[in-house]
């Protein structure tokens, strides 16, 4: 039986590494996608050996890689980038984030691999774009968010800037990935034909300003942080309460009317000094400290849903033990736990994607370097010596209690369809 979702029969070769390109294979894995994670064998995915660890385990690598499979080949041998080809042409959609060019010096040139396969979707990923003085340097999350502006509004204020708690351009730029991905498999059901979809860690960056990469490009004024305060609207903000602060967004008039009947000051929506959008944004500093003296009055546990009632967007600040603890969380399901290829257990946040009103199910465990490669190379035809002869002369690995041939899908019998020029 089929799984119902979206992208059920669509194979895709996974030859990316860290977070950008494995975030966006994880979420097409989520949407039914079957994802070959192709590492090689000289340790795998970089991300393997970053904390942080549980016992051998990188949590890094396991946040970004479920539901895929794994094959681990030597990419510098001639035998070794045979069966690469193979994969590859045997797949729909081949993924990457090395510096441009150098696919081709792998063996997989992309206009060779569009002959062979005219249907082949190749979607890059790298850290300044495919043009560009910078075009072959090395690009990281962090060197994107201080290069695209993204440090610079985010702080206290101009003299302490910050970067992003999590690796957001990365995981922007999967999403991105994901998106162009899904984008021309559309394309190619009307056309028959693949295209070749890139995005950067800079060019992301750069998108993620909005507006406050438009007020410099429009008004020539150079946006500096806020702090906790949104940078354009307000009461948006953390305001402290009877015992301790809450997020308090309010985003239009009739919020603001609403709010303020709500903390016991109807008077004060007519506040010179506050009665439109504008005013409160320019005078935000002494607003905050008319509000705080309203909040002080109850308890955050009181204050939020009395303003959750009035449609007053409001909400705690969590920690991570918190937030997962919530019961809007539980109710999602946003936490399930599998077992990896050792039977340890593993919970895991599952993608952010409904289908159909289904949320995504983890139905396979981030693997180990290797885990599939037996079954991986019988779905491309070869025969149980064939293989064997791969694993002893070291061509790929094959993890320890892996299973046999056949015990976990991979590529199809009939995957390597074109010749290798």
């Amino acid at each position: 039986m089929g799984s119902g979702l979206p992208l059920e029969g669509v194979r895709i070769l996974d030859l990316s590494r860290a977070l950008a390109g494995p975030y966006a294979t994880a979420l097409l894995a989520d949407l039914g996608a079957e994802v070959i994670k192709t590492e090689s064998i000289k340790g795998g995915d970089s991300s393997r050996s970053w904390p942080p660890f549980e016992n051998d385990h990188s949590l890094y690598f396991d946040s970004a890689n479920r539901n895929k499979s794994s094959i681990a080949i030597d990419f510098y041998t001639q035998p070794g980038r045979d069966l690469l080809w193979q994969l590859a042409v045997g797949s729909d959609v081949v993924v990457e984030n090395f510096r441009p060019g150098v696919l081709a010096v792998m063996g997989l040139d992309p206009d060779a691999l569009r002959e062979a396969k005219p249907g082949i979707i190749i979607a890059s990923v790298s850290g300044f774009g495919t043009t560009g003085p910078l075009s072959q340097a090395p690009g990281l999350d962090q060197v994107a968010q201080g290069m695209t502006g993204l440090m610079s509004v985010t702080g206290a204020d101009a003299e302490n800037m910050y970067r992003v708690g999590v690796p957001i351009i990365d995981m922007v730029a999967g999403i991105n990935t994901a998106l162009g991905i899904a984008a021309a498999l559309v394309g190619r059901n009307g056309t028959g034909v693949g295209m070749e979809v890139s995005t950067s860690l800079l060019e992301t960056g750069l998108a993620l300003g909005a507006f406050q990469g438009q007020k410099y490009l429009s008004t020539g004024e150079v946006p500096v942080p806020q702090g906790n305060n949104h940078p354009v609207l307000s009461p948006y903000g953390v305001f402290r309460t009877g015992d301790i602060p809450v997020i308090i967004a309010v985003g239009n008039q009739k919020q603001w009317r609403d709010a303020c009947v709500l903390l016991g000051d109807p008077e004060l929506a007519d506040n010179a000094d506050y009665a439109t959008g504008k005013l409160r944004n320019v005078n935000r500093a002494a607003l905050k400290v008319v509000l705080e003296g309203l909040l002080a009055h109850r308890t955050a546990a009181e204050w939020l849903p009395l303003l959750r009632g009035a449609a007053i967007p409001a909400g705690p600040i969590y920690n991570y033990e918190q937030a997962f603890a919530d019961p809007q969380v539980r109710s999602l399901e946003m936490v399930q736990t599998v077992h990896r290829a050792d039977g340890s257990p593993l919970p895991l946040v599952r993608g952010p994607i409904s289908v159909d009103r289904r949320a995504p199910r983890i139905r396979k465990a981030p693997p180990v370097l290797g885990e599939d490669t037996l079954a991986v190379l019988a779905g491309l035809g070869l025969t149980s010596e064939q293989v064997a002869g791969l694993v002893d002369a070291g061509i790929v690995l094959a993890a320890p209690g892996a299973g046999a041939p056949g015990a976990a899908a991979g590529a199809t019998a009939d995957a390597a369809t074109g010749a290798r020029p």
